[in-house]
């Protein structure tokens, strides 16, 4: 799957809000749904490029944790989330009453499609797969949902 990234730089434009505000909406909804996370990402402070860090995580701790995901996908259901049918969601991504009502408020305020919709459940299961739970829970439905930062945008239309 094609990696898709859009970069927004608000700090270092001349551009008011509402100058980006509309050029940010003319991102049509079907091209948003069709990309499963949008993430705002501060910039980065010279001062922790230059050295002195603790430099975050070693790349191959994130490369094991990345297998062991995938690994208890494939076991699962055969196939990694992102190629989950919707009937295969439905049965792997049980909901409790929590998480559904979490779910239903924010199609309702966010206008998600039936795409993102489901994409927010594909995104929920890995949060949980990550965590190593068998359950998807309310929390990993709030995260899964926070990554959807341009579907807030679109509702401001």
């Amino acid at each position: 799957m094609p990696i898709l990234s859009f970069n927004f730089v608000v700090d270092s434009c001349s551009d008011t809000p509402d100058q980006i505000y509309r050029y940010q909406k003319k991102i049509s909804g079907p091209l948003l749904d069709r990309i499963d996370l949008h993430l705002e990402i501060p910039p980065v402070d010279i001062s922790d490029l230059q050295g002195g860090g603790e430099g975050g995580e070693k790349s191959i701790d994130v490369r094991q944790r990345v297998i062991n995901v995938r690994a208890r996908q494939l076991a699962r259901q055969g196939c990694l989330n992102s190629a989950l049918s919707v009937p295969d969601l439905q049965h792997y991504v049980a909901l409790d009453t929590v998480s559904q009502d979490i779910l239903e408020r924010a199609v309702n305020q966010l206008g998600l499609s039936a795409r993102g919709y489901h994409r927010v459940l594909r995104i929920a299961r890995t949060l949980a797969d990550m965590s190593n739970s068998d359950l998807v829970g309310s929390q990993h439905i709030a995260e899964a949902l926070s990554y959807r930062s341009l579907d807030r945008l679109a509702t401001r239309r």
